[in-house]
């Protein structure tokens, strides 16, 4: 399955990675390795994970309060989101 992020959830991701590296050194790191964990785990069950929507669903990190909003588009393509703290996502509208 291929993933595409969208701009606004690529430089989320980063600019968290970089946040996390300024409160502990390496945090960071381990921040964006627990995203590619949850990323693997909507790869291997993507309808898997809580619906906001219709086509929306939301797949929760374990370790950081961090969820990536993502949608399956086509047949082997999912678009994510957003790597939305869960805070911001509590009044985040997405679209069906």
């Amino acid at each position: 399955m291929e993933i595409k992020f969208l701009a606004p959830a690529e430089a989320e991701f980063f600019n968290a990675i970089s946040f996390y590296n300024t409160e502990s050194e390496g945090l960071g790191y381990e921040f964006a390795a627990e995203v590619n964990r949850t990323i693997q785990r909507i790869i291997q069950y993507p309808e898997a994970w809580a619906k906001l929507s219709k086509r929306t669903r939301r797949c929760r990190t374990n370790r950081f309060p961090y969820g990536v909003i993502y949608q399956i588009r086509e047949e082997n393509i999912t678009h994510c989101y957003s790597n939305a703290f869960e805070s911001r996502t509590a009044n985040m509208e997405i679209s069906p």
